[in-house]
């Protein structure tokens, strides 16, 4: 069976406040395509949070070929990306980044301490983030003569597919989204249609 679904966030997690022997964590979950909105996000809660010592985050990107980091910044080793990236994996998320701001307090906690203040901070973000399901899709492009314009929206309708954008000239071009598991069904509907092309994007 074709696993086609994946779990991420709807929008960011209102930011959460959790407070141990004085530090203050803050927490939060966004929803992140790309490692440039990772940066443009941690850059927007360093001016937030300009006087905190720590701004320690994970983050998962991707569906099929994930793409994950864990950041500790300055706390001690793998006491804070790791038990936040925990927490990705925990929820069974992907596309989100966590973020936990520290503010020290002036008590030490110690690794252990620490491991269970950052652990806590993004499990409190993650419940705080309304959880989705989406698809995987797969994108294709049709291309096909005007005349077989009537064939191609009939197929399209039927199997209701999701058309992404289309281009309809002499030479038609639609690029159309379906679910992972629907694509090889797709690909057999299309081969069969004399003088209509079908292309994985």
């Amino acid at each position: 069976m074709i696993n086609d679904t994946y779990k991420t966030i709807t929008a960011a997690s209102e930011e959460i406040l959790f407070k141990e022997k004085n530090s203050k964590f803050f927490g939060y979950a966004f929803p992140v395509t790309s490692e440039e909105e990772v940066k443009e996000i941690l850059d927007q809660l360093k001016k937030e949070h300009f006087s905190a010592r720590h701004w320690c985050y994970a983050y998962q990107i991707g569906t099929e070929k994930i793409q994950y980091r864990a950041n500790d910044d300055g706390e001690p080793n793998n006491s804070a990306g790791m038990p936040i990236y925990g927490q990705i994996q925990s929820f069974e998320v992907t596309n989100i980044l966590i973020v936990v701001v520290r503010y020290f307090g002036g008590v030490k906690l110690g690794v252990g301490g620490l491991i269970s203040a950052y652990k806590t901070a993004a499990q409190m973000a993650m419940e705080n983030a309304t959880i989705i399901e989406k698809t995987i899709d797969k994108h294709f492009i049709i291309s096909f003569g005007y005349a077989h314009m009537n064939k191609v929206m009939r197929i399209i309708k039927e199997k209701n597919l999701q058309i992404v954008s289309q281009k309809m000239e002499m030479d038609c071009e639609i690029e159309i989204a379906t679910r992972k598991k629907n694509a090889q069904n797709l690909l057999d509907t299309f081969e069969n249609l004399y003088e209509v092309k079908l292309i994985e994007k």
